[in-house]
């Protein structure tokens, strides 16, 4: 068993690596879409994001939060 919680923490630890790299690298990849549109695509990336939430309802507001409270 203390095998498999070393396992999980160090995937757990891995994933909030990417998840904050990603992070990191959102608002740079959208100042550079800003200043030479069409480049990254991030603007409309992000809104295609938001509108798959927002035109479903309940079911989106409970999928938005899952998703903000795993990026959490």
């Amino acid at each position: 068993m203390n095998g498999l919680n070393a396992l999980l923490s160090s995937v757990g630890g891995i994933v909030k690596g990417v998840t904050g790299a990603a992070l990191t690298l959102i608002p740079l990849f959208l100042v550079v879409d800003i200043i030479s549109p069409g480049t990254t695509n991030v603007v409309s990336n992000l809104g295609n994001f938001v509108d798959s939430f927002t035109g479903e309802g309940l079911t989106g507001l409970i999928v938005l939060l899952f998703v903000l409270a795993i990026i959490d």
